[in-house]
């Protein structure tokens, strides 16, 4: 199972900088960021770490209007099986619909969802 954890609030440099503080070099971790950053981030320094995978999705809901971007990208992530996986997200709007198809078929046999951390 590949612990879980989404990441909201705040802008996006926050929330990168939240992961790159989270993440452990010595485990297989991957990040899901929705949207581009407006600048080089924290998460830059991570990108060439053989055990840290970074994808950015195109901003936009993505359990709305880019859940099949979601669930495409997911899905080749899980292949690696990482151990450790972050999903930010620009708003916490429909967090509880994203929980909630992370919970449902295959994802609930893949993923151990922590606490969701929303920043301010």
């Amino acid at each position: 199972m590949t612990l879980t954890t989404l990441v909201s609030g705040a802008g996006a440099a926050a929330r990168e900088a939240w992961i790159a503080d989270s993440i452990d070099p010595s485990v297989p971790t991957t990040i899901i960021l929705e949207g581009l950053p407006d600048g080089s981030t924290r998460l830059d320094a991570l990108a060439a770490s053989p055990t840290v995978q970074i994808h950015r999705i195109a901003p936009g809901c993505l359990c709305c209007t880019g859940n099949l971007t979601m669930r495409v990208t997911l899905n080749r992530v899980l292949r690696n099986s990482p151990q450790r996986l972050f999903i930010s997200l620009a708003t916490a709007g429909h967090l509880d619909r994203i929980r909630d198809t992370l919970l449902q078929p295959p994802y609930d046999s893949l993923l151990s969802l922590t606490q969701d951390t929303q920043l301010s």
